[in-house]
């Protein structure tokens, strides 16, 4: 009797493993968007350290839900494009005056080692490449997994589920990389970045500015 793999087992089956070649040591510029005012609102510059929350996908955070002082995560991406369509992905309308929310790039201060799960990681570890775009859940368990197993990365490189570039989930060791001030900073109804919203949702007709 034949067994069958699933391509997006729901934990590891057994002890991870990683080459050398799976982590890629990089310093590039970051981008977030992030919202200003409101409850629990956090600096560009801090991790959050509530969680696992439902809604994420790679949040290293042991269940149940709650604050994890030794714990965090952000979520960021190496274009803005990219960044602007994860926050609003889910009804894909781009608010820009709910939360007053920013656009916000900066350069980490060291080179960040992240987890490439870009590559054949995920295969050589009994699951495939399609694990980083199934149920966040599953993620979930996995992204705890790889935070306990490897302590020393400050995260995951993986593939935008939406544009397909780069993303980049910084973790509990990536505290300690963020810059006095950030590269740029602006909020999305001033008129620099209304012309770069246009510009996405005339590209991407599917989501809309507000």
């Amino acid at each position: 009797m034949s067994s069958s793999y699933p391509k997006r087992p729901t934990r590891p089956a057994g002890p991870l493993t990683r080459l050398d070649e799976d982590a890629i040591v990089e310093q590039p510029v970051l981008w977030r968007i992030h919202r200003t005012v409101g409850d629990h609102v956090l600096p560009w510059s801090a991790l959050r350290r509530w969680g696992p929350a439902a809604t994420m996908r790679f949040d290293p955070h042991p269940p149940p839900p709650g604050e994890h002082p030794e714990v965090g995560v952000t979520y960021t991406a190496l274009d803005v494009t990219t960044a602007v369509a994860e926050t609003f992905q889910r009804q894909r309308v781009i608010d820009t005056a709910g939360g007053r929310p920013k656009a916000t790039a900066w350069r980490p201060t060291r080179s960040l080692r992240l987890l490439n799960l870009t590559d054949d990681w995920a295969l050589r570890n009994g699951a495939s490449h399609s694990l980083a775009s199934g149920s966040r859940a599953t993620c979930r368990t996995w992204a705890r997994a790889i935070a306990e197993t490897w302590p020393d990365l400050d995260g995951l490189w993986s593939q935008s589920t939406l544009t397909g570039r780069p993303n980049v989930t910084l973790w509990t060791p990536a505290a300690d990389t963020f810059p006095t001030s950030p590269d740029f900073s602006e909020y999305l109804d001033a008129a620099s970045m209304w012309a770069v919203l246009r510009e996405i949702t005339e590209r991407y007709p599917s989501f809309r500015l507000i």
